[in-house]
């Protein structure tokens, strides 16, 4: 028989499940409160780590259509609702069970895309996601860079073939203007 108790978590598991981009689901046996701590706070604001009980997350699961967790869920489980960056998340979850062996990443779901723990494993592998626009916008700046550099070397070649000086106009305004005072004043004497 259903509680409101039990039926309320399985309502906020599976909108946690419909909320994130993705979703990892751990096993946690052994870590103690201060690792799991130490854990969420490696995850981030985007992440939210729950343990959950597993029966009600197999209901919450099928109520949110994922069927990535069907078979998984035994033993003491926590899950990692991910709703920013999922391969920075993805990386701080891996890089967590590298040095604490306790916590085994059994599967995941990235935006509708069922995962294995290599597919976990994967997904760290990847550049971040402000890593990849900076790549962006450092091809994108290349060109415009060369232009820049292409216009400013023919308009210097173009002042040395015509006999003109080098420097930008801009720059030989003001000391002009600093030497027609001076000359005035010595025709005054």
């Amino acid at each position: 028989m259903a509680t409101p108790t039990k039926v309320s978590a399985v309502e906020e598991i599976a909108n946690d499940f419909k909320d994130s981009t993705a979703a990892v689901l751990t096993e946690y046996r052994g870590l103690t409160v201060a690792q799991l701590k130490e854990l969420r706070r490696s995850l981030g604001q985007d992440t939210k780590y729950s343990v959950v009980k597993n029966t009600l997350t197999g209901i919450a699961a099928k109520e949110a259509g994922i069927d990535a967790f069907d078979g998984q869920l035994s033993g003491p489980t926590a899950i990692a609702f991910i709703k920013g960056d999922a391969v920075a998340a993805a990386k701080s979850l891996t890089d967590f069970a590298k040095t604490n062996p306790q916590l085994i990443i059994k599967t995941g779901v990235f935006e509708g895309n069922n995962l294995d723990a290599a597919g976990v494993a994967a997904l760290a592998a990847l550049e971040s996601r402000e890593f990849q626009l900076a790549r962006v916008a450092g091809v994108l700046k290349a060109p415009m860079s060369m232009l820049a550099r292409t216009a400013d070397a023919l308009r210097v070649k173009l002042e040395e073939e015509s006999g003109a000086p080098a420097a930008p106009a801009a720059e030989e305004a003001p000391a002009a203007a600093e030497e027609a005072p001076a000359a005035e004043a010595a025709t005054e004497e």
